[in-house]
């Protein structure tokens, strides 16, 4: 467990905003197996965060101006752009469905600086009337060698590592891989195995929305490093996302399911 991390999740706390603007529970579809490369943004498939934060602790609003397609690519920003809110805004999507046990990956590249969090991750939660369940990929950019793993179950941390990186994430793309099974969950970095959940411990239980996001926060120095305003806008470029259904198997070339098998 990474002692640093806010009782409330950075990832997860959206529930608090957007519980409050919706008032009831939603009731979401269940997905399947896909691959998204992003020639556009499908928003039947994503929703944009747009217009709320997460917390009071965190420093920029989540805005659909903080997000761009082209080129094969989804861009999330982290913009010094001022609003009722925040001096800052910032890019996050959401799966419209919730998706169970098997294989999530994402391959981005990310700019940034202390106090900055570049994510991969699944949450659920009692917005969605169910209890909050997560796991993550976290890359804090305070030190881009290396990506935080997490889980939460039933609301409660478990599960965390910090593990290193093949190269700095602000140098060149990097695929992160989770596989989430009835026995545990394998995280994998450009194919290699970085972190295995133990035996009999703690896992989620509940499907989930997919998510990716990136944020700042100026109250987090020991956990995200103290806040560093930057000299300009910085990008977070998400080549593709995607997911296969346990035991299905290899569905596109670059998934790690390939080489696995």
């Amino acid at each position: 467990m990474d002692i640093h991390r806010p009782v409330l999740s950075g990832l997860a706390a959206l529930l608090l905003q957007a519980s409050t603007a919706a008032g009831v529970a939603e009731d979401l579809p269940e997905g399947t197996t896909f691959f998204d490369d992003f020639d556009a943004l499908d928003t039947s498939f994503w929703g944009i965060s747009d217009g709320w934060v997460n917390g009071s602790w965190q420093n920029c609003e989540w805005s659909n101006a903080a997000l761009s397609t082209g080129g094969g690519m989804l861009k999330l920003w982290f913009s010094k752009t001022r609003t009722d809110k925040r001096d800052y805004i910032c890019g996050e999507i959401q799966s419209q469905k919730t998706f169970g046990y098997g294989t999530y990956e994402a391959r981005f590249i990310t700019q940034g600086g202390s106090g900055l969090n570049a994510a991969f991750f699944t949450y659920i939660g009692p917005h969605h009337d169910k209890p909050h369940d997560e796991i993550d990929f976290e890359v804090l950019l305070r030190d881009p060698r290396r990506v935080s793993v997490n889980t939460y179950v039933s609301a409660s941390p478990a599960n965390g590592k910090s593990v290193p990186l093949p190269f700095r994430a602000d140098t060149d793309f990097i695929t992160y891989s989770f596989t989430w099974h009835p026995g545990g969950i394998d995280w994998y970095v450009d194919g290699e195995l970085v972190h295995q959940t133990e035996p009999g411990t703690d896992l989620p239980v509940n499907r989930q929305k997919i998510y990716a996001s990136f944020w700042g926060s100026d109250e987090f120095p020991n956990w995200m490093g103290e806040f560093e305003e930057p000299p300009r806008d910085l990008v977070m470029q998400i080549d593709w996302i995607a997911f296969t259904e346990l035991g299905q198997g290899c569905q596109f070339p670059a998934s790690i399911l390939c080489a696995l098998e």
